[in-house]
């Protein structure tokens, strides 16, 4: 058996593993739900218990090492969660070294968004870059940063937490204890508000105004449009940061891309000299929710290169 290694997303609502060989072939994959109502430590016996099994299926000798996704903030040295309303019960919990000394395995513990980043770099659509900067765009925003083909992760390991850029300077208070942060104008969640706000109808899911968009509806295009404004007040921040050649979106919004990014695109030209005078790209991500996947997978195989 080749080297392979095993990555894991460990998410609020699903618990998904997966071996993927030094090439990026994926060989295996379990899915299944996250059983937080049981608590950490059977949700921990749930993750070990899958890694196991594809270690089992597959054999101990190629097995380099596990990574593992997870939403929140982190901290890189410990290993440990130390804010993550998607995980309760985790935090400043020693996650990373209790999972190790179950399995017998070195273990990397990573932000998901981060872990996103790194597969879009690796297998996705930042193949042929060294630098880009990943957006999720879903119940928040995560954001990844990779620079020379490694996850920036600042002193502790929080970079990246571009969900919470200020764009609108005294817009929605943040849970963060900001106010006017890029998920609060641009989420699943900001959209879902905005359509309470225009009394488009109560309770309306992001799914649903995207419908309402899609047929046709004035208001339900005017959210996304200044979900796209919120976007591009980001994006051309990012631009001016980084000068980096690529720029990529992801999450559950892509589909309504037709409607948010005229107006992304508008703000991003008009505040970023960079992006006016450059080849910068801002596109879509390519592997969907398996981008994690990849991404905490390489994570041993970059260790290991090392």
């Amino acid at each position: 058996m080749s080297e392979y290694a095993i990555g894991v997303d460990l998410g609020g609502t699903n618990l998904r593993a997966a071996a993927i060989d030094r090439s990026g072939e994926l060989i295996a994959k379990i899915s299944g739900e996250t059983h937080l109502s049981a608590g950490r430590d059977h949700v921990i016996g749930d993750l070990v218990r899958n890694v196991v099994a594809l270690r089992a299926q597959l054999g101990e000798g190629g097995l380099v090492g596990v990574g593992i996704g997870v939403p929140g903030f982190i901290e890189l040295a410990k290993g440990m969660i130390v804010g993550s309303h998607n995980l309760p019960g985790f935090d400043n919990f020693p996650v990373r070294d209790d999972i190790s000394r179950r399995l017998g395995l070195p273990v990397i513990l990573e932000n998901d968004a981060n872990a996103a980043a790194l597969g879009e770099f690796w297998m996705g659509a930042g193949k042929d870059v060294d630098d880009l900067v990943l957006l999720t765009l879903g119940t928040g925003i995560g954001g990844g940063i990779i620079s020379h083909g490694k996850i920036l992760h600042g002193f502790v390991g929080m970079a990246g937490e571009l969900g919470h850029l200020t764009v609108v300077p005294n817009g929605n208070p943040c849970g963060c204890g900001n106010r006017g942060c890029l998920e609060k104008h641009a989420s699943a969640t900001a959209i879902e508000t905005m359509a309470k706000l225009v009394a488009l109808g109560d309770n309306l899911t992001a799914k649903q105004v995207y419908d309402l968009a899609v047929d046709g509806n004035h208001l339900a295009i005017r959210v996304f449009e200044s979900m796209g404004s919120a976007l591009g007040i980001g994006l051309a921040t990012l631009v001016n940061v980084f000068n980096y050649p690529l720029y990529l979106l992801s999450g559950g919004a892509l589909p309504a891309w037709e409607f948010f990014a005229p107006a992304m695109f508008a703000e991003v030209s008009a505040r970023s000299f960079t992006f006016r005078n450059t080849k910068t790209r801002i596109e879509k991500a390519v592997l969907g929710n398996e981008a994690g996947l990849y991404g905490a997978a390489h994570l041993p195989f970059q260790i290991r290169a090392t």
